[in-house]
């Protein structure tokens, strides 16, 4: 068995070599053959020309360089893509993953599973993070019926075939979980205790992690389809309850309901549901246009480690 470690790279240049000593140190203790694979996303600090140096310094090194950032996920894809082990352990930059867990994701893998987290045993990140981690992952269990969505985490080993169930999966809107969910229900997870982040500062803010929720949602998943569906057809059973108080008043009692607050609340009521659910569809519409466009997850810019042929 071949096993390929996938690290998407964005300004963490303080970080790589002490990940690669410790990724060598671990990987080298195990029976089988293996490589790290480093996909830089177009950061601006001097992670490319580190990777260049460790591909010189070891063998097992690969690098592939994107031409602009476009994301984690992205570049995650574009890792996937050029692995060439039997499996796939994807992991961050930032040192909070441990390499040396490793062996016990790939133990778990071997029980018969086709991915397998590493849970964090307690988070790491500031209040807001986590509260917006725990609502990414709440939606994934509640949209894409993910079992473990609670348990999910940057951290994965995952058998390297499951890659042709999206092998020609083409947009620029990327989720990997998403993706592995295409070929296997298998998912397990193991508890890890995660490192403090000690160097550099999380890509992540709040405004990207609620675009990659909604994105998450509109481009995977017909939960928000099927949210303005219901939520018309609430409000026309309210309106028809609103209709019937007005004829029953009239009927019994000879008089109507006090007439423009009543009627604007009712209007703006409606015309807010409308409108909701025509900005919905006008975000499907836009998901499909451009994937009609034929736009790329990412295009590699460098590479080092590879052969002409690759």
């Amino acid at each position: 068995m071949g096993c390929t470690i996938i690290i998407p790279v964005y300004c963490a240049e303080e970080n790589l070599v002490e990940l690669h000593a410790r990724l060598t140190t671990v990987l080298r203790k195990l029976a089988f053959a293996y490589e790290i694979l480093f996909v830089e996303d177009g950061g601006e600090d001097g992670s490319w020309d580190i990777i260049l140096k460790l591909a010189q310094q070891d063998t097992h090194v690969r690098g592939l360089r994107h031409a602009r950032n476009y994301g984690q996920h992205n570049a995650l894809l574009t890792g996937i893509r050029a692995a060439r082990g039997d499996v796939i352990v994807t992991m961050d930059d930032d040192l909070q993953h441990p390499p040396e867990y490793i062996p016990a994701l790939l133990s778990k893998l071997e029980e018969g599973f086709d991915v397998v987290y590493g849970t964090p045993d307690r988070e790491q990140h500031e209040l807001w993070r986590n509260l917006a981690s725990q609502w990414i992952k709440l939606m994934m269990q509640m949209s894409l019926g993910i079992p473990i969505a609670r348990q999910i985490s940057a951290l994965r080993a995952f058998r390297t075939h499951l890659r042709d169930a999206f092998a020609n999966y083409n947009s620029s809107y990327v989720s990997i979980d998403v993706l592995l969910t295409w070929g296997t229900t298998r998912f397990a997870a193991v508890p890890i205790p995660f490192a403090k982040r000690t160097r550099g500062k999380s890509g992540y803010t709040f405004r990207r992690l609620l675009a990659h929720t909604f994105n998450m949602l509109t481009g995977f998943s017909t939960l928000p389809l099927r949210l303005a569906s219901l939520l018309g057809f609430g409000f026309m059973i309210f309106g028809l309850a609103v209709l019937l108080y007005v004829l029953g008043r009239f009927l019994l009692e000879g008089t109507t309901v006090a007439g423009f607050p009543f009627l604007a609340s009712i209007i703006a009521i409606f015309g807010g549901v409308q409108l909701f659910a025509l900005g919905i569809l006008g975000e499907y519409l836009a998901r499909v246009f451009i994937r009609t466009m034929g736009k790329p997850a990412a295009v590699v810019r460098d590479r080092v480690g590879f052969s002409k042929e690759t």
